[in-house]
């Protein structure tokens, strides 16, 4: 089996709703104790948009944001963050993030909890993409021929 990127990981836990993870997560079993570093705690951050691939950049707007730090019994540190104001689902991709730093929970946790919530997630962008082309409206010109 491949092992998910820190990076992948965190897209992936963060694009999937609280209770899609809650649901997987029991299967996990008994974890790690862990206490809270930092948070969980709201708060804003600041969008950026280019027009084009090579326009300047220039702000979009804000969004709310949510982030967490939690550390296992042994020192192990997770981060986690997540769009909007869910305390729990930051906290919870925080605890991910430090399990999978551990090679004992990395095969449970890549199996149990990440490739479900990747098939949702690749599920709910297909539904997405289908429901989109059915409103797709083709434009054309016609040319005079004079």
């Amino acid at each position: 089996m491949t092992r998910t990127s820190r990076g992948a990981r965190q897209r992936l836990l963060a694009l999937s709703s609280r209770h899609h993870i809650e649901a997987h997560w029991g299967a996990l079993g008994r974890l790690p104790g862990h206490r809270c570093l930092r948070g969980p705690e709201t708060g804003m951050a600041m969008l950026k948009g280019r027009i084009g691939a090579t326009g300047n950049a220039f702000h979009l707007g804000e969004m709310t944001l949510t982030r967490a730090s939690v550390a296992l019994d042994d020192g192990t540190v997770g981060h986690g963050w997540v769009r909007g104001r869910d305390h729990r689902h930051a906290e919870l991709i925080a605890l991910a993030d430090a399990v999978a730093q551990h090679a004992e929970w990395q095969e449970a946790l890549e199996t149990q909890v990440l490739a479900p919530l990747a098939d949702e997630l690749a599920e709910r962008q297909r539904r997405d993409a289908a429901t989109a082309a059915a409103t797709r409206v083709d434009f054309f010109t016609l040319v005079r021929g004079e």
